[in-house]
């Protein structure tokens, strides 16, 4: 039959003994069934055609029906038997949109009539995949077989790798045997112009492993200073996958919507690309670490202080810690100084989250790329700030300061500490809660496990910021300095080591994704879009709509 404009194939195949018209263009695949007086009425209730993205194309085979195996060796059971009239056969493997963001390998055989007729179909499908260079060819993968529920090494051999098969997706597999194996690895030995992508089998934790170690690298083959921090960092050019096997995946909930390895997998395969924000943590020019997703001063910090010590209570310990730091509730006074970003869209209250082409971090990189951090201007909101030097500066006692780049939306928590925060704006949302009732911080925790506005409590500070830094008020005299530096306790030194008196201690810890900081006092920069993921951001809807579709699994 005649083809129309930009079609580059349309044949009349067989799939389930029913005649399809199918045709290929480079933006889609579609089939649609041929009506007739017998099925007319199936079709009005099933719907009687389907769209794939070419994008969205996993891969194509021809199919011996004869001896039902694949070309590749694969064996699988048949739905439909060869006929007269189409005698051979090729299967597409496709991404299905299902429920809760989640994606699925799908494959759909259709038959031919003659064998260079289904030539020409699988031809033409495989040049449509050539040309999508986005996609990965060869992969470094590290797996860690200790984290979550010590899953990953079964994770990755039963979901991932056949998926990776499929799609000629090459890997080179590293199981990590230490803390950090993965980071040291990266930073020293890995031979990067090897491989399109690197991709971590864990949790958020491993994820920052290879996060650390890549922007590391990247520095240092660039002659970047990571101690100073006024340095511009170099983006990292390899993206970086997370296939889910922790306990919380916040990042692949921020960044896919899901924490499902297929999802995830399927996402590499196709190519996806999501740039994400890095934070660097600096204490006296000497650089810490990089935060992803949550740095938790007070609170945070003392959940997570009190958990690494009942490590033998396994993942219970974070809810027993969580009741012991809520009973307590400790509140800590010090000096946060912020640089807020005034030049940008959208504000941590405006309840536009962040999704897949985010309008919002577009317009926002431009404005990093354009301009250097702007001047603190007066929030209308609050007056108690004093300003220096384009710095804002609050101080107070608080119960927690938390900066979130991303909503650190979780099972738990559906809608995140900051709902409305971006993963490429190049700013961080900062989240002062200063000292109230323990019933008032009930209030305000029970707003992270619904949908409302965490932030419209008097107590309840937030900001959308480029660079912040806090600094402890320590409860030290000079004379108690001086008696501690001689050997002798005093009593405000034994009140802090035991506070079983009821005083506040002196300072609290920050929680940086899931570690304990050495130091208190810190400075944190936003770089804007530093890395990449194979992700897209969370889809707000499918971009075709799902049709009821003839599988062969």
């Amino acid at each position: 039959m005649d083809k129309q404009p930009g079609i580059l194939l349309s044949s009349h195949l067989l799939i389930r003994k029913c005649v399809w018209e199918v045709s290929l263009n480079p933006l889609v695949l579609t089939w649609r069934q041929i009506p007739s007086q017998k099925n007319i009425q199936q079709l009005l209730k099933v719907g009687s055609s389907r769209i794939v993205s070419v994008p969205e194309i996993l891969a194509v085979w021809e199919i011996d029906l004869h001896s039902g195996t694949k070309d590749d060796g694969r064996w699988q059971k048949m739905s439909q038997k060869p006929t007269e009239a189409y005698p051979l056969a090729f299967t597409v493997s496709y991404v299905r949109r299902a429920r809760k963001h989640r994606w699925r390998c799908c494959d759909v055989t259709f038959l031919c009539p003659d064998w260079a007729l289904c030539q020409l179909w699988v031809q033409t499908i495989k040049e449509q995949l050539a040309e999508q260079t986005n996609r990965p060819k060869h992969l470094l993968v590290y797996i860690n077989p200790y984290g979550g529920k010590q899953q990953g090494r079964r994770i990755y051999e039963q979901k991932v790798a056949p998926l990776f098969a499929r799609a000629s997706v090459s890997t080179d597999v590293i199981v990590t045997e230490y803390a950090n194996h993965a980071r040291d690895h990266l930073t020293t030995v890995a031979e990067l112009k090897l491989y399109d992508g690197v991709v971590c089998v864990g949790g958020d934790g491993m994820f920052s492993e290879i996060v650390h170690g890549l922007v590391s690298r990247t520095q240092k083959d660039n002659d970047v200073d990571q101690n100073s921090p006024e340095e511009k960092l170099v983006a990292c050019t390899l993206r970086i996958g997370i296939i889910p096997a922790g306990s919380t995946d916040c990042i692949c909930y921020a960044t896919v919507g899901i924490n499902d390895p297929v999802t995830s997998t399927l996402h590499i395969i196709i190519g996806d690309s999501q740039p994400m924000d890095v934070c660097s943590v600096h204490h006296n020019n000497t650089f810490l670490k990089y935060s992803l997703s949550l740095l938790g001063y007070g609170f945070y910090g003392d959940v997570l202080a009190d958990s690494e010590r009942k490590l033998w209570m396994g993942p219970v310990r974070y809810d027993f810690s969580g009741f012991k730091t809520f009973l307590t509730h400790h509140y800590y006074e010090g000096t946060v100084s912020f640089q807020q970003a005034t030049d940008t869209l959208g504000t941590p209250r405006d309840k536009t989250p962040c999704r897949a082409g985010c309008l919002t971090c577009l317009h926002n990189r431009r404005q990093c790329s354009k301009n250097s951090p702007d001047k603190s201007t007066a929030d209308p909101d609050f007056t108690d700030g004093e300003y220096e030097e384009g710095w804002r500066v609050i101080r107070g006692k608080f119960l927690a300061i938390n900066a979130a780049s991303m909503s650190c939306a979780c099972p738990r928590s559906p809608q995140g500490l900051s709902p409305a925060a971006h993963l490429a704006d190049g700013t961080t949302d900062l989240i002062l809660v200063r000292k109230c009732s323990r019933f008032n911080f009930l209030r305000h925790l029970i707003r992270h496990t619904n949908k409302d506005d965490q932030f419209d409590m008097t107590f309840v500070e937030v900001h959308r910021v480029r660079r912040f830094r806090f600094v402890p008020r320590h409860c030290q005299s000079d004379s108690e300095r001086e008696l501690r530096g001689n050997g002798k306790r005093t009593f405000g030194q034994i009140c802090r080591d035991h506070p079983a008196c009821g005083c506040s201690p002196a300072y609290s810890s920050w929680n940086c994704d899931g570690e304990i900081l050495p130091h208190a006092a810190i400075e944190v920069g936003v770089h804007c879009q530093l890395i990449k993921l194979f992700a897209r951001g969370i889809e707000e809807t499918p971009v075709f709509e799902e049709l009821p579709a003839p599988c062969v699994k």
